[in-house]
């Protein structure tokens, strides 16, 4: 499968959230236009959202709010916006980065951006060592001295290992049906024996009393 080196998915998700940047930034120089309104969820573990202890316990995970009749002070930056908001009475602030931004939504033209959040602003850093844990573990690799001290043991055992000897049978006259007898040793001059193969020692002192 091809890799995306370049991700086109970040980039387009930048572009996206640069429209959420756009009319977040029109709304507060302007005012919300005919029936517009928007609908914003967030992360609320997301790095750099900031909003009271009293709605984090409510909200541990994510949160979504309303910009459309009761909302004061949007104020819009590169990366982030903030608003003023009423919560069972009580007014709230929060300050929302763009990255933690998971979902937008305008009903009155049915049009919605859905988001991916990075590991920095999700809580895919959160959970890091949860994904390590069950990883699999790497199959652990022969140490090299026990292969070593292997291959010097099986060494000297093929060298120990004696050939086999090879016999030769005695040759056989093909007209006759019997084993034949190995020749007589020819005799020398002196009736001492002569060597019958090549491969016999004769001793110096023979050669000496002549």
């Amino acid at each position: 499968m091809p890799v995306d080196n370049i991700r086109y998915d970040l980039l387009t998700q930048d572009a996206l959230r640069g429209v959420i940047r756009t009319v977040l930034t029109n709304a507060a120089a302007k005012g919300l236009p005919g029936d517009h309104h928007f609908f914003i969820t967030f992360d609320t573990r997301a790095e750099g959202v900031r909003m009271s202890p009293r709605l984090k316990a409510s909200y541990p995970e994510e949160m979504t709010i309303v910009l459309q009749h009761q909302f004061w002070d949007l104020t819009v930056a590169e990366e982030d916006f903030e608003v003023g908001l009423k919560f069972n009475g009580i007014s709230e602030r929060l300050h929302i980065p763009l990255k933690a931004v998971k979902a937008f939504l305008d009903p009155s033209v049915q049009f919605g951006l859905q988001f991916t959040l990075e590991p920095e602003a999700g809580t895919a850093k959160a959970d890091a060592p949860a994904v390590a844990a069950v990883s699999t573990p790497e199959r652990k690799k022969p140490k090299p001295e026990l292969k070593s001290e292997l291959a010097r043991e099986a060494k000297p055992a093929l060298k120990q290992d004696p050939k086999p000897e090879l016999k030769r049978e005695p040759k056989q006259d093909p007209k006759s049906s019997g084993p034949q007898e190995a020749p007589a040793p020819a005799k020398g001059k002196k009736g001492d024996t002569a060597p019958a193969t090549t491969g016999e020692v004769v001793r110096l002192d023979r050669f000496r009393k002549k």
